[in-house]
């Protein structure tokens, strides 16, 4: 069988490698940058301690390139993580449970989550931004409410192992490899993954094609939620404790990330790799930022011109 020559297909790969290739190039231009000014940027510790920093929201980055996909957005991130944190902080003194326990409770915390995200949006009609901010006020006061307003401290140490690390690699950074390598292959060889990208390319044709396309959008919303309570567990098992005020923004990174690595907010264009490279770039961004002794006010301006920024890019690429 001769093979023909699809101009379009070659379009179409051409402009998805132009587009991850610009963000290496703006990587490797940033290290070499900072290594200029810091010649200790390029040390191990401190590029340990930047995959450390990044593997949370990566976690989460990787979870809403899914509902990216999809045309939808979660705004309920940070406060899912907050809650997902809380309650495995609780389940997780010393002698109570196994660390398997704390773990999938505060995964299945964020999958609830997310559940009722995709069921708002799926079946209900609700418009994301609408459906996930009052999951993101929700989310919040529970978790308030089941901590006291205090923090849940007291952790078993086989549930703040996840935070230690495995030889010389950290372990959040194996669990953020394993995440996005298990969302990459779903994507590319299973059928809801390929659904993902019809659903969110044009919603009436995948209607049409026969794609539940309710069902979709709902299975989006649950992984992200399920995602958004695994860096929950990280996170507690970080810093020790289940904290009721944590992730506060941590859904902009995410996003950011997400659309700087060439997810569009349109739905239907993306890659967990190029996710992946958006994280890698915000992360050497803020830690050189932090390295500089560039003042937390400053960096938060930096960070919302960014997001700005790469929101603007991708309506210009859609234009």
């Amino acid at each position: 069988m001769r093979y023909r020559f699809n101009f379009e297909t070659f379009k179409t790969f051409a402009r998805v490698w132009r587009g991850q290739m610009g963000i290496v190039a703006a990587l490797f231009v940033t290290c070499a940058a900072l290594t200029l000014l810091l010649p200790h940027f390029i040390g191990v510790a401190n590029l340990t301690n930047v995959v450390r920093q990044v593997s949370i929201n990566g976690i989460l980055a990787v979870g809403v390139t899914l509902v990216l996909l999809t045309g939808g957005v979660d705004l309920s991130l940070g406060s899912v993580v907050a809650l997902a944190g809380v309650t495995a902080a609780h389940l997780a003194h010393p002698g109570d449970y196994p660390a398997a326990v704390p773990v999938l409770a505060g995964v299945a915390a964020g999958a609830a989550c997310g559940a009722v995200n995709g069921l708002l949006v799926a079946l209900c009609r609700v418009p994301p931004f609408i459906a996930t901010l009052g999951m993101m006020t929700a989310a919040r006061g529970l978790a308030l409410a089941l901590s006291g307003g205090r923090p849940v401290s007291n952790m078993s140490e086989g549930l703040t192992a996840l935070a230690g690390d495995v030889g010389f690699v950290p372990a959040p950074a194996m669990i953020l490899a394993a995440v996005a390598a298990l969302a990459w292959w779903s994507l590319r060889n299973l059928r809801q993954g390929r659904y993902i990208y019809a659903v969110g390319g044009n919603e009436q044709a995948a209607r049409a094609a026969g794609i539940p396309v309710r069902g979709v959008k709902a299975l989006a919303y649950t992984m992200c939620g399920a995602l958004a309570g695994l860096a929950g567990v990280v996170l507690a098992a970080r810093i020790t404790t289940g904290q009721p005020n944590a992730g506060a923004g941590y859904e902009l990174d995410a996003i950011a990330a997400a659309v700087i690595g060439g997810t569009s907010l349109a739905g239907g264009v993306g890659s967990v790799g190029g996710t992946i490279l958006g994280v890698l770039l915000l992360g050497v961004i803020g830690n050189g930022l932090d390295l500089l002794n560039v003042s937390s006010y400053y960096q938060q301006i930096v960070k919302g011109v960014i997001i700005v920024g790469a929101v603007w890019f991708d309506r210009r690429k859609r234009v």
